[in-house]
């Protein structure tokens, strides 16, 4: 079973199906934070306590025992954090009890990662930086080491003496944004400091008498982590300023059940992410006048290549299928990397569109292992650049 086949129980009209679909969907969801890729195994005992076969000690007893017997399962791909921390994610909010605390917030990040972190449920005691994707490289200013407890003691008191009387539901959404990434900014963990504060806050809206149980999270944790980036990120000099407009986007649709876009290579800083339409189909159109311009020579670059054996696409086509396939990743993907579009474009020189492969051509061309073969096909099947072939065997495909 997909992991994303969770939504169909968070749809169903059975109460306590609905409930554990929610909670193991936003559970695995939230290791996109960290890139983490949950098991197939974890995902067949997720099912297995939705269906009502086993209950959440047990499937996490199950879990360590699968670990404790075949360590060598997780080893090196952190999926054994992705497992074990899903799991524990679904019992902590399972779990009604709460505590708007400090001392609520650190306890979280010890029941997730106990085990996993040596420093966990421990307040960090350097500074750290994280290059940021959407930064283009640059780091968040995280709170210093120094000042991390009393910074959260503050905010915590803060949040306290707020009152939400009267005030709209616009108003609440932003100052929930603005609550929210204060707390995460602090980074008070080394590590597992989003996936911690988004258990938290979640908790936290209940108390506050909101109904957060919708696929938002588990659907959109890369944005949500994101958009707490630009929330606390500002460059004057290139003319960003720190905003909580897409953390209120997120919010908007998880409280309201709104349907706002949220795309990640929106919040991008730099302009080549943040084009508008109108933009980039001119300056598209603009790149075309120009490739035109160009000597008879690239015509008679192109004739040659024609020459060539059909088996290999020539190189005009290579450079306009690879716009296409840049293209047709960025409206299916939140994010992709050019790695990805690397290996694709050393199957489509192999291949071409006349020649049809599988997974284990994949794996022999691009020297991927058989998991990241799979999942590379499955991004180019549902983002349109490759087609199932019918009669020659299953898992066979061409390019489109």
């Amino acid at each position: 079973m997909d992991r994303d086949s969770f939504r169909e129980y968070i749809r169903q009209s059975e109460p306590d199906k609905r409930e554990k679909g929610y909670l193991w969907h936003t559970a695995i969801g939230l290791q996109a934070v960290d890139g983490l890729e949950p098991s197939h195994y974890l995902v067949n005992t997720a099912v297995k306590n939705i269906e009502g076969e086993i209950t959440l000690d047990e499937a996490q007893q199950l879990l360590n025992s699968y670990y404790a017997e075949k360590p060598e399962n997780g080893r090196g791909s952190r999926t054994e954090e992705a497992d074990k921390v899903s799991v524990r994610i679904a019992q902590a909010l399972s779990e009604k009890a709460f505590s708007f605390t400090p001392n609520e917030y650190i306890s979280i990040h010890k029941k997730l990662f106990y085990g996993i972190f040596s420093h966990a449920g421990k307040i960090r005691n350097y500074n750290i930086t994280k290059k940021e994707w959407v930064l283009d490289g640059d780091s968040v200013l995280y709170g210093s080491a120094s000042e991390l407890r009393a910074t959260l003691d503050y905010d915590f008191s803060e949040e306290r003496k707020f009152s939400y009387k009267n005030l709209s539901m616009d108003e609440m959404i932003r100052h929930l944004a603005f609550f929210l990434s204060r707390l995460w900014q602090i980074h008070l963990f080394g590590e597992g400091n989003t996936r911690t504060t988004a258990v938290f806050f979640i908790k936290y809206l209940r108390r506050l008498g909101f109904d957060a149980e919708n696929d938002i999270f588990a659907e959109n944790a890369w944005y949500f982590r994101n958009a707490l980036v630009r929330a606390n990120y500002s460059n004057i000099k290139k003319g960003v300023y720190e905003t909580t407009e897409y953390l209120e986007l997120f919010l908007r649709n998880l409280l309201l059940n709104e349907k706002n876009e949220l795309r990640n290579r929106s919040m991008h800083i730099s302009r080549e992410y943040s084009y508008s339409p109108a933009e980039k189909a001119d300056i598209q159109t603009q790149k075309s006048n120009i490739r035109r311009q160009k000597p008879d020579i690239e015509s008679i670059k192109t004739d040659i290549k024609v020459k060539e054996s059909s088996v290999y696409s020539t190189e005009p086509d290579i450079e306009r299928k690879k716009m296409d396939i840049h293209r047709r990743l960025t409206d299916h993907s939140e994010i992709f990397f050019e790695k990805t579009i690397d290996h694709i474009m050393i199957l489509y020189k192999k291949y071409g569109q006349d020649l049809f492969f599988g997974r284990s051509c994949v794996e022999e061309i691009t020297g991927l292992k058989s998991s990241r073969a799979s999942e590379l096909l499955k991004l180019m099947l549902e983002s349109g650049i490759i087609a199932p072939v019918k009669g020659h065997g299953k898992g066979k495909y061409h390019f489109t």
